[in-house]
């Protein structure tokens, strides 16, 4: 069951766009969210290039925690306005069959901070990477790598449908990052209206095939529907046909390649994270 969320977040805007949208599963599915706030090290912002006096050190460590202080009230108010917002009740405690929230402080990098709360989550919600201005990414790939988990990828400035997660497109080539994509989204697809497999190409040599994840679905109680399609460009036909068939989100399989031999030439996954824009599911 779907029933503990964490988002974590930190002062880049993009709060309300990973709230918004875990809230709105946490809603459909009484789960628990979990906010991790990043708040920085004031040892991780001192400059290394250069010794620093002692005075002149313990001032900038004094005006960092001070910062950060302001940061993390910040982003409490924030959250605290966000929760009553989106009907969210504000707990430490949760309870089952309720939708709630609670706010954790956690010191550190961002990519630890993401790992440590992780771990023991049903999902982690992060926001789109912008690699334009060097955002996100770091975030995004220890979602992946180092928790194990699902991760939700939330497209910037957009409102959430009401009917998000409801009707939902699933990415299959046979792939065991595909297999295990499936095998950890159940939740959503049993909570979903409608289903639609999505398989262009020929597939991974000896991988199950589209009509036998049908039966996989079957034996759920999930009815899932197929769609094939043949493009050069597999990952823009899967943003193209998610679209066309009104999908709220996408589930695939993530870097089934090399992460750094994706990011430098363009694999079918960069190409998702770079270009999407509806919320996507991905599973390493």
């Amino acid at each position: 069951m779907l029933r503990k969320i964490i988002v974590p977040v930190r002062g880049d805007g993009m709060i309300e766009t990973v709230l918004k949208h875990a809230s709105a599963l946490a809603i459909h599915h009484k789960a628990h969210i979990v906010v991790a706030h990043c708040r920085p090290r004031p040892e991780d912002l001192m400059p290394y290039s250069r010794a620093l006096p002692g005075f002149a050190r313990e001032t900038m460590i004094a005006q960092a925690r001070e910062l950060a202080d302001q940061q993390e009230q910040a982003v409490r108010d924030q959250l605290h306005t966000l929760a009553q917002d989106l009907d969210l009740k504000e707990t430490d405690t949760p309870v089952r069959d309720t939708a709630s929230i609670e706010f954790v402080e956690e010191d550190g990098l961002m990519a630890d901070v993401i790992k440590q709360n992780g771990r023991l989550a049903d999902l982690v919600v992060v926001a789109k990477p912008d690699r334009d201005r060097n955002l996100g990414t770091n975030s995004l790939k220890s979602a992946l790598f180092r928790t194990g988990r699902p991760v939700l990828m939330c497209p910037p400035g957009r409102d959430v449908p009401s009917d998000f997660g409801k009707n939902i497109a699933v990415a299959w080539n046979g792939s065991l990052e595909a297999s295990r994509a499936v095998a950890m989204t159940l939740d959503l697809a049993k909570a979903a209206q409608t289903v639609t497999i999505l398989s262009g190409g020929k597939g991974e040599p000896y991988g199950a095939s589209q009509e036998e994840l049908v039966d996989y679905y079957r034996l759920r109680g999930i009815a899932a529907k197929t769609h094939r399609f043949e493009a050069r460009n597999p990952a823009k036909e899967l943003l193209k046909i998610t679209a066309e068939l009104g999908a709220s989100a996408l589930v695939m399989g993530a870097y089934g390649q090399n992460h750094e031999r994706e990011t430098l030439f363009g694999g079918n996954t960069q190409v998702i994270v770079d270009t999407a824009e509806i919320p996507v599911i991905l599973v390493h």
